[in-house]
């Protein structure tokens, strides 16, 4: 008995590693049943075994990637005060969590409208969970807090690292910083001049005027 259920779960984890690995080199939308079943060396009724339908088989894979490649918690920042060290942590961790999580994300990204809408939905929930996260601190008022919250949300784009770094050839270092810099902006019409001359390592400005 416990033979066959190892079977049946080592079956079940081919499909899931052939699905994980299609996904990344072509993406979701070009993925079909029988190229899974080739690649985990299954027949499709098999592949249809133990994934009924769509949202099971793309929840296995997803819960399965994120385990191989967890992303920064959002939570750990939280204990940092300063926001602009938080940000920094922040964007630190996820351009490094990037680099390798990139072939695979960059394809969920661009197929998202081939996917189930719980895909969507999360990563949606997820960004507004890490902006609400980094937000905390800024002296923004008013429409300053759209702006700052859409800076924010631009950073934490794989998007941003990726035309910033792998497109033109920034260090992620180079990149936070410009990402910093952005932020702080947004808070504000009046960026310090002495900021602007320290972009390579700039300082949370004190006094910045929000409108």
């Amino acid at each position: 008995m416990r033979a066959r259920q190892a079977a049946v779960e080592e079956t079940r984890l081919r499909i899931t590693e052939a699905t994980m690995s299609l996904h990344e080199s072509i993406g979701p939308r070009a993925t079909t049943v029988s190229a899974i079943a080739e690649q985990a060396a299954v027949t499709r009724l098999t592949v249809y075994r133990h994934f009924p339908d769509e949202e099971s088989h793309v929840s296995a894979c997803s819960a399965h990637w994120s385990q191989l490649h967890p992303r920064p918690d959002p939570e750990s920042w939280v204990k940092i005060d300063d926001p602009v060290k938080r940000l920094r942590t922040a964007l630190s961790e996820t351009y490094a969590w990037a680099r390798p999580a990139a072939p695979m994300m960059s394809k969920i990204f661009r197929d998202l409208d081939a996917m189930p809408d719980f895909v969507s939905q999360f990563l949606a929930a997820d960004e507004r969970a890490r902006v609400a996260v980094l937000g905390r601190g800024f002296r923004a008022r008013g429409q300053a807090v759209r702006r700052v919250d859409a800076a924010l949300a631009h950073a934490l784009r794989l998007s941003t690292r990726e035309s910033l770094c792998s497109h033109g050839g920034l260090t992620d270092s180079a990149a936070i910083n410009i990402m910093v810099g952005t932020v702080l902006a947004a808070q504000s019409t009046r960026v310090p001049q002495r900021f602007l001359d320290n972009i390579e390592n700039p300082t949370y400005p004190r006094g910045l005027r929000s409108v």
